[in-house]
């Protein structure tokens, strides 16, 4: 059977084959962000507020989702390069049990100690219940949350990146539609946003396994899965790098909102909720990218094809570095008119947002190429490196930034860390990718 992934790719074919991903990973951005315009505008930005209180436990849900479907799927990959499908098949199906299963622990444990849990996030006494409101239905959703998560990178290791794209528009749009009807129509307010979402959540995943169930036309399908720890074991190290980005988002969001809630109140929290908004779409084009061909680069090193690992090298940094420079330019011209979605031009909020933002933009500038390198390396089985890269960018040099800046600078402090963090994040990628070039022949 042939595989798209074992054709000759131009610069063309690449990017379009990446294209899909890329406009997938913007819809399901747009999950969180569509839901924030409607409870901002039809409930407030205390409730916008309340809702990234709960952002680090959806980061943490994320992280062990992308840990398995990105390293699992390096190992599928590089199954399928190798032409073994039969092993590339039963992986593929016992991956898929471990995420719903998983799905189920944070379902179960997350509802048992919910309010422990959202005291811990650090929700002020004003945003308590209905941060609590809102983590409780999306956590009823978790099992649909990480089978859309693994569909998402499978889709494309199976060669069928159009009909992922298909499966997430679909489910945005029913994400957008339903918040209309919850929020804006029947009333339901936070509730409304979180069941929204969680139906969203619910169509790409039903579309996978009815996909992956019955069709034959792919290189992957549902077979009795076999258990095997040690491959799970690789995968999860794997990925491991793109579950320390997530636990990073995580640990950075909490630390955000108490910074910002101490300096400027719930009006700070829903300031730079506007402002992370900002950056998930602009990662989501890094990071969709990253994914879309991260598939390729595995096939690609497993069947030893290193002139087109050559090839697809130079294709990726001048797209990286192109859309780096686009993302900061459309985000200084854009940020005026979509703040006014979300709040009064005459607001706090509004204020807080404006006089900042021109500082953490140019973190857009940079954090492109640290993206792509972690999961270039990851698409190596290389998780060593990836999770090194993603680990000092998000994780040692943030925190540490904002831990150090906010103390000596105040409130300028705050907004400049993310910035310093990528600059030296991609002086840790540039290292890595010199140093390894002779290594993996690209």
């Amino acid at each position: 059977m042939d595989n798209a992934l074992g054709r000759r790719f131009s610069a063309r074919s690449l990017l379009l084959f990446a294209l899909p991903n890329i406009i997938m990973m913007v819809f399901l951005s747009m999950y969180t962000i569509v839901d924030g315009i409607f409870i901002s505008r039809y409930v407030g930005t205390l409730a916008l507020g309340a809702v990234n209180m709960s952002y680090p436990l959806n980061s943490l849900e994320m992280a062990v989702g992308i840990m398995l479907a990105s390293g699992g799927s390096a190992i599928i990959a590089r199954q399928l390069g190798e032409g073994d499908e039969a092993a590339a098949r039963r992986n593929f199906s016992f991956l898929i049990l471990v995420a719903v299963a998983i799905g189920f622990a944070f379902l179960l444990f997350g509802n048992l100690f919910l309010d422990q849990i959202i005291r811990l996030l650090g929700a002020s006494a004003a945003q308590f219940e209905l941060c609590k409101v809102y983590t409780r239905i999306l956590l009823l959703f978790a099992p649909a949350f990480f089978l859309q998560t693994a569909f998402q990178t499978l889709f494309i290791t199976a060669g069928k990146p159009g009909l992922g794209l298909f499966a997430t528009v679909c489910g945005g749009i029913t994400n957008i539609v339903l918040d209309y009807v919850f929020i804006g129509v029947l009333g339901w307010g936070i509730a409304g946003a979180a069941v929204a979402t969680g139906l969203g959540y619910l169509v790409p995943a039903v579309v996978g396994l009815i996909y992956f169930a019955r069709k034959r036309d792919s290189a992957l399908y549902f077979v009795r899965a076999k258990a095997d720890w040690r491959m799970l074991g690789q995968a999860c190290f794997n990925g491991s790098s793109e579950m320390v980005t997530n636990i990073a988002n995580a640990i950075t969001t909490f630390l955000f909102n108490i910074l910002f809630l101490r300096y400027w109140g719930e009006d700070g929290v829903a300031s730079i909720t506007i402002v992370l908004y900002f950056q998930f779409v602009c990662t989501a084009v890094f990071f969709g990218f990253s994914m879309g061909v991260a598939p390729v680069i595995s096939y690609k090193y497993g069947a030893q094809d290193h002139e087109q690992l050559r090839h697809i090298f130079k294709i990726c940094m001048g797209f990286v570095l192109l859309c780096s420079a686009g993302s900061y330019l459309l985000s200084r011209i854009a940020i005026g008119p979509c703040l006014r979605v979300f709040t009064e031009a005459d607001s706090r909020v509004f204020d807080i947002t404006m006089d900042g933002f021109p500082i953490y933009a140019v973190c857009f500038l940079f954090m492109g190429l640290s993206i792509f390198a972690s999961a270039m390396f990851t698409a190596f089985s290389d998780g060593k490196v990836s999770a090194i890269i993603s680990f000092a960018r998000t994780l040692v040099f943030l925190v540490g930034m904002l831990l150090v800046l906010p103390p000596l600078l105040g409130e300028t402090g705050i907004w400049l860390s993310v910035p310093a963090a990528e600059v030296l994040g991609v002086a840790v990628s540039v290292w890595y990718l010199v140093r390894k070039r002779s290594v993996y022949q690209y």
